[in-house]
């Protein structure tokens, strides 16, 4: 009894770091948990990692990790964890807590986490700046082709305004001329007819 009453005084206290910021080039990070165990078994304990993300709650090594490529558990020291994270990006931005576990304890306190590190990734500054530049050279792009489309527009109105113009002067002129073709024969009979009576 008393043996068993020893194992369910385990207790369990969990520390992590309130905050952690990766700059935007880092790819990998180390996020540190430590732990302090009381009266609990010599066996180790079961480290388990959690993150919450926005709206979602994700089980990331429970204690396998769940993408062994993605996440790995190391022991530091006895009572010093990390969790690498490999490929950072800012996907990865969240909260990340650290939970350790003696199974083979009773305890409610066997069995704790820290209260979580808020993992931050800064935004890649030169993508940010290359979007900037690239949609500065695309609008100095479009206004050189509107300007240019607008400048052929009011030039070819022009000149179709001329065309335009000018038919209309010639046609002026072939009915005046038409006029004056048909006008001559009747002036001549006009004037014979009168010479004639």
């Amino acid at each position: 009894l008393f043996s068993t009453g020893a194992a369910d005084t385990c207790q369990v206290t969990v520390t992590q770091p309130r905050f952690q910021e990766a700059d935007y080039s880092t790819h990998t990070v180390f996020l540190t948990c430590a732990f302090s165990a009381s009266g609990c078994s010599s066996s180790s304990p079961n480290v388990l990692w959690f993150r919450f993300l926005a709206n979602e709650h994700e089980d990331l090594c429970t204690p396998g990790c769940t993408d062994h490529q993605k996440y790995k558990v190391h022991l530091l020291s006895e009572n010093n964890i990390s969790l690498q994270i490999n490929d950072l990006t800012v996907d990865d931005n969240a909260v990340y807590i650290c939970g350790i576990a003696f199974s083979n304890s009773g305890s409610p306190r066997s069995k704790q986490t820290g209260d979580g590190t808020v993992l931050t990734k800064t935004a890649e500054k030169q993508n940010s700046n290359g979007k900037v530049i690239f949609m500065i050279i695309a609008s100095s792009l479009l206004f050189l082709y509107s300007t240019t489309v607008f400048t052929f527009f009011v030039v070819y109105k022009k000149i179709s305004s001329g065309r335009k113009i000018f038919q209309a002067i010639a046609q002026e002129l072939q009915k005046q001329r038409y006029t004056e073709h048909c006008r001559q024969p009747d002036d001549l009979e006009d004037d014979t007819v009168y010479q004639n009576r």
